[in-house]
C-alpha cells in the first residue's frame, strides 16, 4: 500500500513538472510553474505573478523531496527557489499580501531543512516581515498592508509559522483570536473580520484552508508546548509526570479533535471524501491545503489517549477517502494524471488538451474548465502526498 502511494504521488509530479514546469525566461537554473495547461503566451512568459501558487508548488516540491530524497529534486528546488526571488522583481517582503508571504516563508524554511539544498537568506526577513506586520491594536495580521480585514487565511499559516520558529507567544496570541471571534455553530472556522465605521463585521464565509490552517497552527503550538516540557516525544506522558506542563497543551489538542470532527460531518461525504465546491483560481488550491494539515494530525498528533487515537483515525481517513476518490476519477494524458476540482465527479479534459474550441461558448471564453489551473492539480498533488506520508507512517507503526 505505502509504494502504491508513493507511486501515484510521483505521476502527479511528474504530471506537474512536465505539463507546468519550466525557466523563469529562459534563464539557466530557474524553474517556475506556468499557471495553467494548456497555457496562452501570457502565461508562459510569467506576465502576472501568482506569488503564493509558486509558494505552494515549491511546498509540494518538497513533499517529494522529503519522501525519496534524490540529486534531480534537490536540483529543482533550488532552481525554484531561484526562480521565485527573480521573478518577484524585489525583495520576497515586497508583497502587500500577509497570506502570501506567509506560505511562502512555510515552504522556504521547509526547502532549507533539506540535506543539500541551501537556507535562502531572505527568509529570516521575510518572517521578521510577518511578525512586525500584526497590528498592535487587535494583535493579529490584516491580510494585507492598509487593509482593516482580518482572516484566517493570513494568521493560520502565520501562526504556524511563528510556533515553528520559536515565537510560541505570537502563535498563541493568533489562535486564541481565531477561536474566541470565528468558531461558527458547527465548530467550523469562518474566514474573518472586517473593521467598519459602525464596529467589527464577521465574515462568515467556510473555506476548507481555514480549516487547515487552523487544525495546523493548534498543532503546532501543542507539539511546542510539550516538547518544552521536556517531552520531545508526546507519547512518552502516557497520562504521567507533569500534568501541569501537559494541560498547557491540552486545549489546543482539543481544539484539533473537535475541528477534526467538523470536518468529517460538514465538509466531507458520508465515505469521508472532502467534498466542498472549491472550483479553479485561488479555491483551487482550497482543499489540498486542509488536506495538507489532516495528514499533520494523522501523523503527529500524539497517540496518548482514545480521543487523539480516534481523531488521528478520521483524520487518515479523510486523507486516504478523498484520494481514492481523486485517483479513481482522474484522467490520463500521455499516461500522467490530471485530477478534479471536485473530488467526488470525474475530472476533466482541460480546453480540449490545447486544441481549437469545439463549441461557441467554449469560443468565447464563456465555459472555462476549472481543472486547467495549476491550483487545481497542486491540491491533487498535496492530496496524494499526504495520503503517501499517512500510509507511511501507518505502516510503520505497524512494523514497531
Amino acid at each position: 500500500m505505502q509504494e502504491t502511494w508513493a507511486h501515484r504521488a510521483d505521476l502527479a509530479e511528474s504530471a506537474i513538472n512536465e505539463r507546468h514546469a519550466r525557466r523563469l525566461w529562459g534563464l539557466p537554473r530557474t524553474n517556475l510553474a506556468v499557471v495553467s495547461w494548456p497555457p496562452t503566451t501570457k502565461e508562459v512568459l510569467f506576465h502576472h505573478w501568482h506569488y503564493w501558487w509558486q509558494a505552494h508548488y515549491l511546498d509540494c516540491l518538497v513533499d517529494a523531496g522529503e519522501r525519496r530524497p534524490t540529486r534531480a529534486r534537490r536540483s529543482t528546488i533550488r532552481n525554484t527557489v531561484n526562480g521565485i526571488r527573480l521573478r518577484n522583481l524585489g525583495p520576497l517582503t515586497a508583497n502587500r499580501y500577509y497570506d502570501d508571504k506567509a506560505w511562502l516563508a512555510l515552504a522556504m524554511r521547509r526547502a532549507g531543512a533539506l540535506s543539500q539544498v541551501p537556507m535562502p537568506a531572505q527568509v529570516t526577513r521575510l518572517e521578521d516581515n510577518l511578525v512586525d506586520g500584526i497590528d498592535s491594536l487587535t494583535g493579529v495580521l490584516p491580510w494585507r498592508t492598509g487593509e482593516t480585514f482580518y482572516n484566517v487565511p493570513s494568521n493560520g499559516p502565520a501562526a504556524i509559522m511563528m510556533a515553528r520558529t520559536g515565537r510560541l507567544g505570537q502563535a498563541r496570541t493568533i489562535v486564541e483570536w481565531i477561536h474566541d471571534n470565528l468558531v461558527d455553530d458547527h465548530g467550523l472556522i469562518m474566514d474573518g473580520i472586517r473593521m467598519r465605521m459602525h464596529g467589527p463585521e464577521l465574515v462568515k464565509d467556510l473555506h476548507p484552508y481555514c480549516q487547515g490552517v487552523t487544525l495546523g497552527a493548534n498543532l503546532e503550538i501543542a507539539l511546542a508546548l510539550r516538547t518544552q516540557a521536556g517531552f520531545e516525544h508526546a507519547d512518552e506522558i502516557d497520562g504521567v509526570a507533569d500534568a501541569e506542563a501537559v494541560d498547557v497543551a491540552m486545549p489546543y489538542i482539543t481544539r484539533i479533535r473537535s475541528l477534526v470532527q467538523a470536518v468529517a460531518t460538514r465538509m466531507a461525504t458520508p465515505a469521508g471524501v472532502i467534498d466542498w465546491q472549491t472550483g479553479d483560481g485561488d479555491g483551487g488550491l482550497f482543499k489540498g491545503i486542509l488536506v495538507r494539515y489532516l495528514a499533520d494530525v494523522a501523523v503527529r498528533l500524539p497517540s496518548d489517549s482514545p480521543a487523539n487515537r480516534a481523531a488521528k483515525r478520521i483524520a487518515s481517513r479523510l486523507v486516504l477517502a478523498s484520494a481514492e476518490s481523486v485517483w479513481n476519477r482522474r484522467l490520463e494524458v500521455d499516461g500522467l494524471p490530471v485530477f478534479a476540482t471536485d473530488w467526488t465527479a470525474d475530472a476533466r479534459l482541460p480546453h480540449n488538451y490545447g486544441l481549437a474550441p469545439s463549441t461557441l461558448p467554449e469560443a468565447l471564453g464563456v465555459l472555462r474548465i476549472d481543472e486547467r489551473d495549476l491550483s487545481v492539480q497542486l491540491s491533487g498533488w498535496m492530496l496524494l502526498e499526504a495520503a503517501a506520508r499517512v500510509v507511511a507512517d501507518r505502516d510503520r507503526s505497524r512494523s514497531m
